[in-house]
């Protein structure tokens, strides 16, 4: 496996494979259809997606984007390994366990965030402040998400058992009141969802633990398509991530605008809320010198170092090139 130290610019290394793959390309003003999932139902933290339909991104590259909502990373993954949903969005160390584990023929993209988001969110009035303080408590989630697939790993760089932390399973719309009532002792959230729990909460103050806090490294959400579409279909490629990345950037500089954007497309949610989601996502968005998007391949195979070590992938099971087209 060759190794460069550099970013790697996914939308390059696509563009090249483009011209050894012209008779992929759909003729000159053909439209192609595309089904895309988010990565968690329509919050703001995804609100991207609607940003680049309502701006006219999508069909500026030709694209007829059907925007569905995903129910956590597993799910998503399973989605377009089976052709599905041709894109989706989904924590990619989740990704990486997923795809290495159930040798689903899915690979990245883009990286959406360049950090982990995933957290244990409570109240702090539970008096959780730091991992050891998870011992023996309840945590609700959707079952396969991102939080509950990475916590083995999180527990380990914590020096805790996770067998001594309970998951609860729960849809996403009912954890906050879960936790609110008193029923879990903490939801697994990214660190984003701080603002909606706040407003669940109803003036109870909210604490969170990053998992990025103790495994800097890893990224968080990745585009994942199917295996074979990057060689098969470059050019289609190619346009959905600029697209979409191009609705990304124009989301973490506009939260407010993106908050009434998702609202216009999903009317049950609060667009002050998804801007404060929007606004605390920036940060993890803009890559340390390089383009939005961009993959370093060190931090991909320091992921799956981290993982082989913490025994939550076999060793060999999978390679850089394996899970990051262009690699």
């Amino acid at each position: 496996m060759r190794t460069r130290p550099s970013a790697i610019l996914l939308a390059a290394a696509l563009a090249a494979a483009s011209a050894c793959s012209a008779s992929e390309v759909p003729a000159a003003g053909g439209t192609d259809k595309i089904t895309y999932l988010t990565s968690f139902n329509t919050f703001g933290r995804d609100a991207y997606a609607y940003v680049a339909l309502e701006k006219g991104y999508f069909s500026e590259s030709r694209l007829d984007v059907t925007i569905n909502p995903g129910s956590a990373t597993v799910e998503v993954l399973k989605l377009v390994a089976s052709g599905r949903a041709d894109f989706g969005v989904g924590d990619f160390t989740a990704t990486v366990i997923t795809a290495a584990k159930e040798k689903l023929p899915v690979t990245t993209v883009a990286m959406v965030h360049q950090k982990s988001l995933s957290a244990i969110v409570t109240l702090a009035d539970r008096r959780i402040s730091k991992p050891a303080d998870l011992v023996g408590k309840r945590i609700g989630d959707q079952p396969g998400s991102t939080n509950q697939v990475m916590f083995p790993i999180y527990a380990k760089a914590a020096g805790i058992d996770p067998a001594k932390v309970e998951f609860v399973p729960a849809a996403p719309p009912a954890l906050p009141q879960l936790l609110v009532s008193g029923q879990v002792d903490g939801i697994g959230q990214f660190v984003v969802g701080t603002p909606l729990i706040e407003k669940a909460a109803q003036g109870r103050k909210v604490s969170a633990l990053p998992y990025g806090d103790l495994l800097p490294d890893l990224y968080g959400n990745a585009l994942v398509t199917s295996k074979d579409l990057p060689a098969r279909n470059p050019d289609l490629v190619k346009r959905f991530r600029a697209a979409l990345l191009k609705g990304l950037q124009y989301s973490i500089d506009h939260p407010e605008e993106t908050g009434e954007i998702l609202r216009k497309h999903q009317p049950t949610q609060d667009p002050v809320v998804a801007a404060a989601e929007v606004t605390l996502m920036g940060p993890a968005v803009r890559p340390a010198g390089g383009p939005i998007g961009s993959v370093d391949e060190l931090r991909v195979q320091k992921t799956i170092q981290l993982l082989t070590e913490a025994n939550a992938i076999p060793e060999g099971s999978i390679a850089t090139k394996d899970i990051v087209a262009g690699s």
